[in-house]
C-alpha cells in the first residue's frame, strides 16, 4: 500500500485501510504465451477518500515488474511543450478572431461565473478553453487532479522501484484535439458551455467517477453510452478520436509490452475498457486470454 496517501497511519493502520477498501474501477487479467498482464481502469481525477486501492488491485501492481500508464503525468515541460504547440494560437492572433459574436459572449460568461478573465487566456484555442471550464467546474465540486489514480499508482510504483513504461505522450495526446477545425472547435465550446450552464457536465463526469468508485459495471457502461451518444462534435469526437483511434494504438502496445516484460500492471483511462472496441475486446482478437476479474 502507499503511505504517502496518509503518512500519519501507521503500518498496522495503512494495511487494515487497505484490506477494508471497496473495489473501484474495472481489473482485467490478460495472459499470453506464459506470460500475464493486469488492465486497470482509472479516473484521472478523484477524491483523497478513494484510496488505498482494494487488495486485488495493489496486489496485482506489486506482482508486476512495470507500471505501464497512458502517459506520465508528473513530465509537466512535455505538458506544456504541447500546449505551446497545439493548444495556443501564434504571436498575434486571439480566439476572439475565431469565434462568432455570440459563443464569445457565452465564452466570458461563463469564465466570469468560474472566476477566470478571457483577458489573460485569449491565446488559448476553443478546445482548451472548453475543457480548462470544465475542469475547474469539477475541482470546484470535490474532485481534484492530484487525487487521480495515475498520481496514486505512480507513487506506489516508485515505492516499490518499478519502472514505468508510457503508451502516449502529451503531444500525442494534444495534437488529437489540434484536428478539430475551427467551426468543430466552436461547437465543441458551444457544447460543454452548454452544458455546464444545465449541470449536465457536472452530471456526467460525477456519474462516471460514482460507477468508477463503486465498480458498478453496468453503471460505467451507461456513463460511456452517454459520453459517446448523440449528434454533437463532443460525442463523435470522444467515439472516432479519444476511443476509437486511441484503443487499437494502445493495444498494439500492450501487445509489445507483454513481449518484453514478464508482468506488466497497465493503467489507463476507464472509457478504454467499455464497449466493442475496447481494449479488451480488441486484445482477445489479438490471440490474448482476457478475463475480468470484476
Amino acid at each position: 500500500m502507499d503511505m504517502s496517501i496518509n503518512p500519519h497511519l501507521s503500518e498496522g493502520a495503512a494495511a487494515l485501510a487497505e484490506q477494508a477498501a471497496p473495489r473501484r474501477g474495472a481489473l482485467y487479467r490478460v495472459q499470453n504465451a506464459g506470460k500475464t498482464s493486469y488492465l486497470f481502469g482509472t479516473v484521472h481525477v478523484g477524491k483523497q477518500a478513494f484510496f488505498p486501492l482494494e487488495p486485488q488491485v495493489t496486489r496485482a501492481l506489486a506482482d508486476s515488474t512495470t507500471l505501464v500508464l497512458e502517459l506520465d503525468v508528473r513530465a509537466n515541460d512535455q505538458f506544456q511543450r504541447a500546449l505551446a504547440r497545439y493548444a495556443r494560437y501564434a504571436p498575434g492572433d486571439s480566439v476572439r478572431r475565431h469565434l462568432s459574436p455570440e459563443t464569445l459572449q457565452l465564452l466570458e460568461q461563463a469564465m466570469a461565473r468560474a472566476g477566470m478573465s478571457l483577458a489573460g487566456m485569449e491565446q488559448y484555442k476553443p478546445w482548451l478553453l472548453a475543457n480548462i471550464l470544465v475542469g475547474a467546474e469539477i475541482e470546484r465540486h470535490g474532485y481534484a487532479r492530484s487525487n487521480g489514480v495515475e498520481q496514486y499508482l505512480l507513487s506506489t510504483a516508485m515505492r516499490q522501484r518499478k519502472p514505468l513504461r508510457e503508451l502516449e505522450s502529451a503531444d500525442y495526446q494534444l495534437s488529437l484535439f489540434d484536428t478539430l477545425d475551427d467551426a468543430q472547435q466552436e461547437a465543441y465550446l458551444r457544447e460543454n458551455l452548454a452544458e455546464l450552464a444545465s449541470g449536465v457536465s457536472l452530471k456526467k463526469t460525477a456519474g462516471l467517477i460514482d460507477a468508477w468508485s463503486t465498480a458498478d459495471a453496468p453503471g460505467i457502461k451507461a456513463a460511456w453510452k452517454t459520453l459517446v451518444s448523440g449528434d454533437t462534435v463532443s460525442a463523435a469526437f470522444m467515439e472516432r478520436t479519444l476511443l476509437g483511434k486511441r484503443n487499437p494504438e494502445m493495444a498494439a502496445s500492450i501487445e509489445d509490452i507483454m513481449k518484453t516484460d514478464q508482468v506488466a500492471f497497465v493503467g489507463v483511462g476507464l472509457l478504454h475498457l467499455v464497449g466493442d472496441n475496447s481494449l479488451p475486446e480488441l486484445l482477445r482478437e489479438r490471440g490474448y486470454q482476457v478475463e475480468q476479474l470484476y
